[in-house]
């Protein structure tokens, strides 16, 4: 092969090479650390219908396990349930979403972005025969429109709108940790909520106090029990207070709630941290 050929050999590879990094995040791919408050916006189609009352958060709670906080701030019920290909087993509860509809779509849109949260599990019906579906609370689907057309839009039935993976943003609050009901001296679960930046979760684990019977207490991997639910079943004594270390799921970035969980604690508590990522 001859130099000429092989500098265009080169060059042609390089040119691949760019080609697919430009397509790359269609298909779902993130370099390690990726940052979704500084890459720029992949906006896709998707189905919208609304459910629960116009003015309400959907189902006032979903099965990622948020309970009544949904309809509360931050959260604020712009929230919404979502199709399978999205939820994914409830590895995306907390991620988020920026919502649209034009003129084109439905005359009362106003094309403006509506901020939403995954909190629950759209099953069957339309959110399973589109690709991509939300199934907005009241209040998400009515914020799409044009001001006093909010009915309108809501009476559109399925609707086709734009949406885009964004970060999520809860006005500088830390993250809380509410323990669930069925948490004991061997078997604890907590809630997880308002997780800013890439809002869901790749990991979490626990580490219990140093003292004379844990002696060097080590990191314990928990698992996903169900939505924003992370479970360790530990069969013996935890002794606390727990510190709780967090990996985010689009990002992979760590972060240590030191102590959070304090002795003492006891199920159906609220525990609110000093940290949370920030966007």
């Amino acid at each position: 092969m001859g130099l000429f050929d092989i500098s265009h050999l080169v060059i042609f590879s390089h040119l691949i090479i760019v080609l697919v990094c430009f397509i790359c995040p269609s298909f779902g791919y993130k370099p390690k650390h990726f940052n979704l408050s500084t890459h720029a916006t992949h906006w896709g189609t998707a189905g919208a219908t609304w459910y629960g009352s116009p003015h309400g958060a959907g189902s006032d709670g979903g099965s990622c396990g948020y309970g009544s906080a949904v309809s509360q701030a931050p959260f604020s019920s712009f929230v919404t349930g979502i199709g399978p290909s999205l939820y994914k087993s409830g590895k995306e509860c907390g991620a988020c979403y920026q919502v649209k509809c034009t003129k084109k779509m439905h005359g009362s849109c106003s094309g403006k972005g509506v901020r939403v949260v995954i909190t629950d599990f759209c099953p069957g019906g339309p959110c399973v025969a589109q690709s991509a579906h939300f199934d907005l609370s009241g209040t998400a689907f009515g914020s799409m429109a044009i001001p006093g057309q909010e009915q309108k839009l809501r009476d559109a039935g399925v609707l086709q709108i734009r949406y885009a993976r964004v970060a999520c943003d809860y006005s500088r609050k830390n993250i809380v940790f509410h323990v669930d009901q069925g948490s004991n001296s061997e078997y604890f679960a907590v809630v997880i909520e308002f997780e800013e930046g890439d809002g869901d979760l790749a990991k979490v684990e626990l580490k219990e106090k140093i003292s004379s019977i844990t002696k060097n207490s080590k990191w314990r991997q928990m698992q996903q029990s169900w939505g924003a639910v992370w479970k360790l079943d530990a069969g013996s004594e935890l002794h606390p207070p727990f510190s709780i270390r967090l990996t985010s799921q689009y990002s992979d970035q760590i972060l240590i709630a030191k102590n959070v969980i304090p002795t003492g604690w006891q199920p159906g508590a609220t525990y609110r941290s000093l940290v949370n990522y920030r966007v």
